[in-house]
């Protein structure tokens, strides 16, 4: 799986749970994005204008 901001590969606990968050957006898509590129973007409104 990839990050959609940065396009980097996400990391993932041994139960394939992601290193990260998923954020959903007016449609109800999932996009996923990993905890580096949710350390920069602070907010979901920031996480979806860079996608």
């Amino acid at each position: 799986m990839k990050c959609e901001v940065c396009k980097n590969k996400i990391n993932e606990h041994f139960l394939k749970k992601i290193i990260g968050t998923v954020v959903k957006d007016k449609k109800g898509k999932k996009h996923y994005v990993c905890a580096e590129c949710q350390k920069k973007l602070k907010t979901k409104e920031e996480i979806l204008n860079k996608i």
